[in-house]
């Protein structure tokens, strides 16, 4: 099968709107939290989010085009134009058909369709809806406005399985160009859930922190007093490419993509599975397609989205894979900074993890102040970077529904 590199990348985040500003954050382990600017939350149980900030859609499309698109598509679109120019790629001089778009989110237009139906809701009964509701709402019109967008007419189209959205949209872009089947995929995922029903709707759940009073602090994987995650927003976005196609146009590669996996926990609804048996079988599995041992991973990113039973499901599948033998072996949750992007998760913090092997630097877990003892045995990097050579990085995603989807990628050698 082909070989399979990253040629760019593209970030709109909480901590910034460029891959410079989000990874500066990062690794100086800032939060994105602050109380919501996007509505009036007063009423909320939790009051506040990670945002994104100062971002301004026409600097990547027209004031008509941006009417058209929900704020899920302005992010993506974003994200995209920073990573093809990042990549360099002339998509001129390449064979378009052979150039296609998986993205990943969870709840595509979400924002439209609440704002459309509370309109309907609060009028005299008629329907009233604005004629672009449909194409703003469903979720695949991200892939499909990236490809309109810069003349993209291979593979497309748009993975929704909830907070694995984005691995699994990477997933399938490694193996399309591994089959053969296309040369350069523009992959990642976005979403924009910061939205009153959406924040109610995770609140009735108690799945988000009530941490009100300090927002910054409220996103804390792993410690023992954590009490839910941080709803974010943005996208990420990446370019990958059939190895021989990078080059012969000379293209910068950045990291490789060796290996991925997706498995379910067929167990919950919304809980993972207590024992973490699907994310430890996708875990296994990815590291499997990647030809590479428990001891060859330097680094793993993992979801830790900071509630009770996530963290410690995937505390227990990471301990039960790679036991005590690989005494290198890091983990750190950068959502303690931006957030939980739902969706469009597995693409920022696929970036991180590539940029954690570019840079030789681990971002932190931030706001650990008391360590669940269930970490005993792993070693977290807390609240300050650490700077060491990273080879391989490992990814991890798992989403309501139990779907786990991880992504390995790996230091480039030629």
């Amino acid at each position: 099968m082909k070989r399979v590199v990253i040629t760019g990348i593209g970030a709109i985040t909480p901590l910034g709107n460029s891959v410079e500003s989000y990874w500066n954050a990062l690794v100086s382990g800032t939060s994105g939290a602050a109380n919501i600017a996007k509505f009036d939350a007063s009423k909320h149980k939790t009051r506040f989010a990670c945002e994104v900030k100062s971002f301004d859609p026409l600097t990547c499309m027209e004031k008509g085009e941006a009417r058209k698109y929900d704020t899920f598509v302005h992010y993506a679109l974003g994200a995209v134009q920073e990573a093809l120019a990042h990549s360099q790629l002339n998509l001129d001089t390449v064979d378009r058909t052979m150039v296609g778009v998986i993205w990943g989110s969870g709840n595509g237009g979400f924002g439209t369709f609440e704002e459309q139906v509370s309109e309907f809701a609060k009028g005299d009964g008629i329907p009233r809806f604005n004629p672009y509701f449909i194409p703003k709402t469903i979720p695949n019109m991200a892939s499909g406005i990236i490809s309109i967008k810069h003349g993209l007419r291979g593979i497309n189209f748009t993975v929704v399985s909830a907070c694995a959205a984005s691995n699994s949209a990477m997933m399938d872009a490694f193996n399309y160009i591994r089959w053969g089947k296309a040369k350069v995929m523009v992959t990642g995922g976005s979403e924009a859930s910061v939205t009153s029903a959406a924040m109610g709707g995770f609140c009735a759940m108690k799945a988000v922190s009530t941490r009100n009073e300090d927002p910054k602090t409220a996103s804390r994987p792993f410690d023992i007093d954590r009490d839910g995650f941080v709803m974010g927003e943005g996208a990420g976005a990446l370019i990958l490419e059939e190895y021989e196609h990078a080059l012969n146009r000379g293209a910068n590669i950045i990291a490789e993509v060796v290996g991925a996996a997706m498995t379910a926990d067929a167990y919950h609804l919304t809980a993972p599975h207590p024992e973490g048996d699907g994310s430890y079988t996708a875990m296994k599995l990815a590291l499997q397609d990647a030809n590479l041992s428990i001891l060859d991973v330097d680094y793993i990113n993992a979801h830790a989205t900071s509630t009770q039973v996530g963290d410690v499901s995937e505390l227990a599948a990471i301990k039960r894979l790679f036991g005590t033998e690989n005494q290198k072996l890091k983990i750190s949750a950068t959502k303690s900074m931006t957030g939980h992007l739902l969706g469009g998760a597995g693409a920022i913090e696929g970036i991180a993890s590539v940029l954690a092997i570019q840079n030789g630097c681990i971002p932190p877990t931030i706001n650990v102040h008391n360590l669940d003892p269930l970490t005993e045995g792993l070693s977290i990097v807390c609240n300050q970077a650490l700077h060491q050579d990273i080879k391989v990085a490992m990814s991890n995603t798992f989403g309501f529904g139990g779907h786990n989807a991880i992504v390995v990628f790996k230091k480039f050698e030629a």
